[in-house]
Order: C-alpha cells, then structure tokens, then sequence
C-alpha cells in the first residue's frame, strides 16, 4: 500500500479502544504519523503494565514514513515513543512543553540524542513533503494540546487531537471559535475527531469552576486533604495550588510523574505561581488541617502514591478524620481498583469525595454542545470519528450527520480510509495489533508467552520428571512438583495416582518426543479427572 495520487487515513491505534493513539496520513507517495501512544494493561495481561501498538504496517514502509507529529503530552499520544520510534528512524515534531516530556522519556531510556526531536513554536508549522502542517491550540487537560492544520493537494483535514471549549483553562490561550472559522472559511475537507464523550449532552465545563467546588471541600476538611489527580492535568495542579494558598495549607507532592510535569511546566513557563512544597517527613510533622497532599493513583494502580497510602506502605500516613478527593473520571475498567482503593480508605475511617458529591473535576474531551460548535466552525465535508470505542465512533458519526455534516465514516484499526478523491470510502484492512512490555521485553500480545501466562494463572502447573534406562525402564520415583493446582487436601492421594499414570505412560516406551507427549497427556487426563481443569504439564525426560 503506497500512497497515490490521494489522502489516504490509517488508524494503527486509537479507533474502537480509548488510548494508544496511533493516526497515519498518507498522500502522493509519503506517509505521516500523528501520535504514538500507548495503553496500560487490565488483568487480561498477567505481569504487563504497559502494552504498545504494532507498527508493522508502516515499519515495513519507513522510507516512505515522513516523520511523527505530536498532538500533545498526554501517554496515550507520547507513551510508546521511548520504545518505537527509534526503529523508525524519523523526526519527531512536538511543541516545547510535550517535547520536554518526550525529551524526559528518551533520556530515562538512554535514547538521547539517537532520536531528532524538533521543536516547533506554539501556532507554528512545518511542510513535510507534500503535507503542510500547522499547530492550533485547543483546550484539554495538559498544556498546549493542539489540533492540526494538515494541507495537502486533495484537500486540508483538522486533525483534533484531544480537546474542549473553555473560556478559562487556567494555562494557556487555546484557539477561539473566530480563529476556528477562519480556518472553515478556507475549507475544511475533513475533520478527524475525538469521540470520548459524544453521549455526554452538557458540555465538559470550564477548569475555573473546579477551584470553587474543591475549596469548599477542602476548607471543610478537619484533617489531611489528599487530592488525586492525573498528573499531567497542569491545569488542575494550579487548581490546587491555588486551593492551598487559599485555604492556608501546606502543599505537598507525592508522586514521581507529579514532579516529572511540574518540571517540564515551570521550565516552559507554566506553573510559576505554583506553592513551595515540603516533603513527606515534614508534611507528617504539621497540624492535620495545615497539610494539603496531591498525589497520582486515582485510576486505582497498586503501585502509585495513593495506593501506597491507602494500604499503609508510605511514609504518608491517613486517618480517620482525614479526606481524600478523587478530581479525575474513572476510566472504565477500572472501577475494581479504584473501589479497591476506596475500600482500604474506608477501613481506616478516612472521608472519600469523588465528582458525585462535589464539583472537584471536569472533562478534559468535548461533549455533544462542544462537537456541534467545532462543526459549525470548521463546516467540515466529513467527520472521520476517532479517540473512541466502537460505540463512542457510531453515535459521534449519527451526531454528526444529524447536526448536518454531509458526509461522515466510522473506521476501526487497520482499515484504510481514503479522504479524497471521491472519499470518505474504505479501500481494505491492514493488519494491526498490540505488543506488550514485559520488562525489558517486547512481544506480542497474543504470543506464546502471553497465551502461556493466562494458561498458568488459569489451570495452573504440573512439573514431571521421569528417569528412563537403555532398555525402556523407569528408574527411581517419577518427581512432580505443583502450581496452582486446587487439590489442597487430596494433594498426596492426588500426586500418587498422577505419578502412577506418568510411569505407566514411560513404561510403554518409544522415541523421546512421543514419550515426553504420552506422559504429558497422561497426567493432565489425571489432573482434569481431579479438578475440572487442564493445567499445563512440563516433561523433563531423562535417559540414562
């Protein structure tokens, strides 16, 4: 698949799922990247945190590959980049506050200076072959997320990005919907658009009205305040820091992306204003109502400061009389971790506020009222959803065309879209896929090792080893060893009928491989006699 003489649309991530965001733009020959995320693993991936996307599509074809143009900061939009981007080969172009978060990212990773990272000024622009592309800042929850400007000979497309209205975002100077007509008057062909909260009918609502709500909260608070946020909503840290002040607390910071953003923010002007903190120890030795903690862990991850609190394992301790405000949405999938969270808070007597009892957060994506304004702006030929579940893209595309859009097309992952001429249209599917962090590893998702991994945290292990002599005989005991096989209170009646099946299976003799794959079957038939289950069974075969 080579670009002709068309505008072609690729999702590799980001498409019927919320995060990974992955958006190819193809046209005469050339092909451009927009964003390069990643996704954090549920329970389907036993020992994964971070799971990546599959670029083989375009690594097959980077000498056609043009470059990477970052949206903004956010790790669905960035995350993978210390782990792809260097077999690609390509320039990345961000502007300066999430290029100082990549910059963060390739050096944690050794990577510095093997990757070129172009930084490109707030509003500006650059021609990548026959793309020509231009930032417009839009409001979200990080500094400077843009949507893109992308021209080419067969029509301009506004790429999103993530993005909202809002009058006061706090940071920053997002595009005004003047700014954004402009760019409609000139013709829009296609806008390509975030689908997150297509089903909301209230638009998300402004950073500005948080303050209110959480100083409410947080004046009426007896003891510690902890506030969780993600910690890349910049926005939302000077919220917070502007709650402190006011309410005469002492801020504290715990959690190492927390610092990460604070320091990428001061360094590009943000944030400036922000509270001196003090550090844990201190923070334990103040009045209870003098203390006000932010910290990360509100999406319920074990291993950030707020699960580390809730579970006593910080040098942070909470009590009872002591609150904890949740200022971000639950994303779905994780409300069992967050209720885990909640729960070890309870247990200790410690308050919880989430969004439903007070106004202590808003939406960082655009609502229904929000999508009918960029529409009229923009007067787009076609909405192309994207940032989204499936069910998210169908109901943004219904939206669309019922608000009067002419033309608008749902697309998944891996199929190809070709914008004009004579577009929106799919042409095929490619192959797309996850990959998987595992340590220092890379592998796909659906690989032996994974498939392997769900297999044992399922049915479980059963080690066999099995001694055979020149003339076929077993010799000594068949050893066994068990993993996760529920026979607990018949495990000795049940490891000497499994021992008896693998030496009857040994006795009947026969090459190696077969013999290996008859004691094999012969203990799981054993096992799933016991338990219901097929666990894996491992043979070590010994000749002697």
């Amino acid at each position: 698949m080579k670009p002709g003489n068309e505008l072609l649309f690729l999702a590799l991530g980001g498409s019927g799922e919320i995060g990974m965001n992955v958006n190819l733009y193809g046209c005469n020959g050339k092909w451009i990247m927009v964003d390069l995320g990643m996704t954090f693993a549920d329970s389907g991936y036993p020992g994964i945190d971070l799971i990546l996307p599959d670029l083989s599509f375009i690594e097959k074809r980077r000498e056609d590959l043009l470059g990477i143009v970052l949206t903004h900061g956010h790790e669905d939009h960035i995350g993978a980049i210390p782990y792809l981007a260097a077999d690609l080969g390509v320039p990345l172009y961000a502007t300066p506050f999430t290029a100082s978060l990549i910059l963060g990212k390739l050096e944690e990773e050794g990577l510095n200076g093997e990757i070129e990272l172009n930084t490109i000024d707030i509003g500006s622009g650059m021609q990548l072959g026959p793309f020509g592309i231009r930032y417009v800042p839009l409001a979200h929850s990080i500094p400077e997320a843009n949507g893109l400007v992308i021209d080419t000979p067969h029509g301009r497309v506004f790429h999103s990005g993530d993005w909202k209205l809002d009058d006061a975002p706090q940071i920053g100077h997002p595009t005004s919907g003047e700014d954004l007509a402009a760019i409609g008057d000139e013709g829009v062909l296609a806008l390509v658009c975030d689908s997150t909260n297509v089903f909301n009918r209230e638009a998300a609502g402004s950073e500005a009205s948080v303050r209110e709500g959480m100083e409410k909260v947080v004046a009426a608070a007896e003891g510690r305040v902890l506030v969780t946020t993600f910690a890349s909503n910049a926005a939302r840290l000077h919220t917070i820091g502007e709650v402190a002040k006011a309410t005469g607390r002492t801020l504290c910071v715990a959690g190492r992306s927390l610092d990460r953003i604070l320091k990428a923010a001061r360094s590009n002007g943000y944030l400036r204003d922000f509270p001196e903190t003090v550090d844990f120890d201190t923070a334990m030795t103040l009045p209870r109502r003098q203390v006000l903690i932010v910290g990360t862990g509100g999406q319920g991850e074990p291993r950030a400061a707020l699960g580390r609190i809730a579970f006593g394992e910080h040098t942070i301790k909470l009590e009872e009389g002591d609150t904890v405000v949740f200022s971000s949405r639950q994303i779905p999938g994780n409300e069992l971790a967050i209720g885990r969270i909640m729960n070890a808070l309870a247990r200790s007597d410690v308050k919880t506020v989430t969004e439903r009892q007070a106004h202590v957060h808003v939406s960082g994506h655009p609502a229904r009222p929000e999508l009918a304004a960029m529409y009229g702006w923009l007067k787009p030929q076609m909405v192309i959803p994207v940032h989204g579940e499936s069910r998210h893209l169908h109901e943004h595309r219904r939206f669309a065309l019922e608000q009067g859009v002419p033309q608008s097309l749902v697309q998944e992952n891996g199929e190809i879209v070709r914008l004009a001429p004579n577009g929106p249209a799919k042409l095929g599917d490619e192959r797309v896929g996850r990959l998987i962090l595992d340590g220092d590893v890379i592998l796909t998702a659906d690989g032996t090792t994974m498939n392997q991994r769900r297999k044992l945290g399922v049915n479980g292990l059963v080690s066999v080893a099995v001694v055979v002599d020149g003339n076929g005989r077993v010799r000594g005991d068949v050893e066994m060893s068990l993993q996760g096989i529920p026979v607990e209170e018949d495990r000795d009646a049940f490891l000497e009928e499994a021992r008896a099946a693998a030496a009857e299976a040994a006795r009947k003799g026969g090459p190696d491989d077969k013999l290996r794959e008859a004691i094999r079957l012969a203990v799981r038939r054993c096992a799933t006699d016991w338990t219901g289950k097929k666990p894996i069974v491992d043979v070590l075969l010994v000749r002697i």
